[in-house]
C-alpha cells in the first residue's frame, strides 16, 4: 500500500512550528541555566556578563549580540536565511520570558535539577531547530564564514571562538561552572539524539523557503541530513 506524501503545505507549517518551537525553547533553557546559578553556556557567559555591566537585561543583550554577529556576515558574504534571522529575536524574548515567569531556585538539589534539565531542553530546542532547516544562527554564521575565509577547520574556528567568549564573559562578570561543563560535555550527544528524532523529509518541491540550498551559507550547517548541522547560538 502506498502512502500519500504530505502536501507541501503541510510540511511547511510543520518546519515553521518546529522552527520556533525550538527558538522558545532554546531561549527557556537558557533561562533556566540561568536560574540554576551553576554556569551557563559559552555564550550565555558573555551575555550574563555585558548584562551585568550594562544594566540591560540578559536577553536583550543576547538580542543586541545575535544583530551584530549577523552584521559581521556582511563582510563573509553570508546569506542568513528565516532561522538566522528570527535566532536573533525570538530566543533573547523567550528568554527574558521565562525569567520573569520562573522564580530563584534555592538548595544545592533544585539548582541541580533545574540546571540538568536546562541542558536538556536545550537538547530538544536544538534539534528542533535545526532539523526544520530555515539556516543557522548568527554564532555559527559566523564561525562557518570564518572556517571558509581563513581556511582553518571547523572544531578549531569553533574552539577558539567559544574560548574567547567564555574568557570575555566570564571577566566581565559571567557565570562559570558545573553547568557550562555539562553543557560542553552533553550538547553534542543530545543535540544529535533529537535531531534524527525531529527530522522532517526533503520536500521534494523544493523553494525559496528551503534554506539548505545554495547560497544558504554553507551546506554543512543547514544541509539535507540532519545530522550534518551544527548548533544553533
Amino acid at each position: 500500500m502506498s502512502i500519500t506524501p504530505a502536501p507541501r503545505g503541510a510540511h511547511l507549517t510543520r518546519r515553521l512550528v518546529q522552527l520556533y518551537a525550538g527558538l522558545a525553547l532554546y531561549g527557556a533553557s537558557s533561562a533556566l541555566l540561568v536560574r540554576a546559578g551553576l554556569g551557563l553556556e559559552p555564550w550565555g557567559v558573555l551575555h550574563q556578563g555585558l548584562a551585568g555591566r550594562t544594566g540591560l537585561s540578559i536577553g536583550v543583550v543576547s538580542i543586541v549580540v545575535g544583530a551584530a554577529v549577523l552584521l559581521l556576515w556582511i563582510p563573509m558574504r553570508q546569506r542568513p536565511g528565516l532561522g538566522t534571522v528570527s535566532n536573533v529575536f525570538v530566543i533573547g524574548i523567550a528568554m527574558d520570558g521565562t525569567l520573569a515567569l520562573v522564580p530563584g531556585v534555592h538548595g544545592l538539589a533544585a539548582r541541580i535539577a533545574v540546571m540538568v534539565a536546562g541542558v536538556v531542553v536545550n537538547g530538544i530546542a536544538t534539534g528542533l531547530y535545526i532539523a526544520a532547516r530555515f539556516g543557522p544562527g548568527p554564532r555559527d554564521g559566523l564561525m562557518t564564514g570564518l572556517h571558509r575565509r581563513t581556511g582553518r577547520s571547523i572544531r578549531l574556528v569553533r574552539t577558539l571562538i567559544e574560548v574567547a567568549v567564555v574568557a570575555t564573559g566570564f571577566a566581565l562578570g559571567g557565570s562559570l561552572g558545573a553547568g557550562t561543563v555539562l553543557y560542553a560535555l552533553a550538547i553534542g550527544p543530545l543535540a544529535q539524539f533529537f535531531l534524527r528524532l525531529f527530522a522532517i523529509g526533503d520536500d521534494s518541491a523544493g523553494g525559496p523557503d528551503d534554506a539548505s540550498g545554495p547560497g544558504s551559507g554553507e551546506t554543512a550547517v543547514t544541509g539535507r541530513t540532519p545530522g550534518q548541522a551544527i548548533l544553533p547560538r
